[in-house]
């Protein structure tokens, strides 16, 4: 049997993205406890996604949002990370704005601009973990890919994704990774 690589790009990337998801999951969290949300999206879910980025970006003229859109056709599939950060872990540090953790949760929980906060600083961080660990497996096994926040906006405002702070991975392999050196 001869199989070009051409015929299984797109499950080789979605083997790395199942791959990734165990990077994400697995990483170390804030007293151990987990409030990350993995959800990886291909094939028209995925086109989806990039049309209404690009639709969000050109009706309110944010041309950002047109080109991380363009970008998300050129990827296979997308890994979207993200984190409930409304339970805060009870240090009373103060880094949400808060002086302490009991007025951080009765302060409620509203919806900004692209999220949903405030956030517990260590979620954050939690959040920031998994992404990390997720795209240094990627980087091992030379998946393209690229950390955008517009992609997790979009995802949410769509339904795919809940967690109130979501980032969106684009994955392809490519002969040159297409989600650098992008236009303006």
């Amino acid at each position: 049997m001869i199989v070009r690589e051409e015929d299984f790009r797109e499950d080789a990337v979605r083997i790395a993205a199942y791959l990734m998801s165990i990077s994400a999951r697995t990483a170390p969290k804030s007293k151990g406890e987990d409030d990350v949300e993995i959800i990886y999206v291909d094939g028209e879910d995925k086109e989806k996604l990039a049309k209404a980025m690009i639709d969000f970006g050109q009706e309110r003229g944010m041309e950002g949002f047109v080109r991380d859109g363009e970008s998300v056709k050129k990827a296979l599939g997308i890994l979207l990370i993200g984190v409930n950060g409304g339970k805060p872990l009870k240090l009373n540090c103060g880094a949400c704005g808060y002086a302490s953790c009991d007025e951080f949760e009765s302060a409620g929980r509203k919806q900004g601009k692209d999220f949903v906060g405030p956030n517990c600083v260590f979620k954050l961080l939690d959040l920031g973990i998994a992404i990390g660990s997720a795209v240094k497996l990627a980087s091992l096994i030379n998946v393209d890919n690229r950390i955008m926040y517009r992609i997790g906006t979009i995802a949410r405002k769509l339904g795919i994704a809940k967690a109130d702070v979501v980032m969106g991975i684009p994955l392809a392999s490519l002969g040159k990774n297409p989600f650098f050196d992008r236009k303006k």
